[in-house]
């Protein structure tokens, strides 16, 4: 194995969107196993640092892959197509005010204490990111969209953030 592999080699995972979790899972642990540090403890310096580096490396390829938005954004790098989700946040219109209206709804919901309001959304907000992440699996491992896949995680990233808020207020009405 060199440690340049991308995420998908290194847990000899093919490159896709669609992945099972618990085969994520334990490939994960199998290779952690042979390249944790411990296994590694009575090396000389140098092997010592290069086996620090390889769980360094493992654990960031588990922790990308295992999360939807991150390995959709990691598979469109590999493809050579930047989402630009920091210089390009153009969006339609329509979605950029209902997202407004959403966190105006979320901090009324906070002020007034209406955790079921929150919670409301907080459901509904799940269930489009979930519908989304079908898409993007559909535009990454199917049509191979790369320019829709990247606006799409623009948007799941702008809704992950939302969640985020709701999820914030819940636990400042719960404190």
């Amino acid at each position: 194995m060199s440690i340049l592999q991308d995420h998908f080699a290194l847990l000899g995972l093919p490159r896709r969107y669609t992945l099972d979790g618990t085969d994520l899972e334990r490939r994960y642990r199998d290779v952690q196993s042979r390249v944790h540090p411990d296994k590694h403890a009575h090396l000389g310096d140098a092997d010592r640092r290069q086996a620090m580096q390889w769980a360094t490396q493992v654990n960031a390829a588990y922790q990308t892959l295992k999360n939807p938005l991150a390995r959709g954004r990691y598979l469109l790098e590999l493809a050579g197509h930047d989402p630009q989700v920091e210089h390009n946040t153009a969006m339609p219109t329509e979605f950029l005010v209902e997202q407004m209206e959403l966190r105006e709804a979320v901090v009324e919901a906070r002020s007034g204490g209406a955790s079921e309001v929150l919670e409301e959304l907080s459901d509904r907000i799940r269930r489009e990111i979930n519908n989304q992440f079908r898409t993007l699996q559909q535009l990454l491992d199917e049509s191979h969209d790369y320019e829709a896949a990247a606006g799409l995680v623009r948007r799941l990233m702008f809704q992950e953030k939302l969640l985020q808020e709701i999820h914030d207020a819940l636990e400042a009405i719960e404190a």
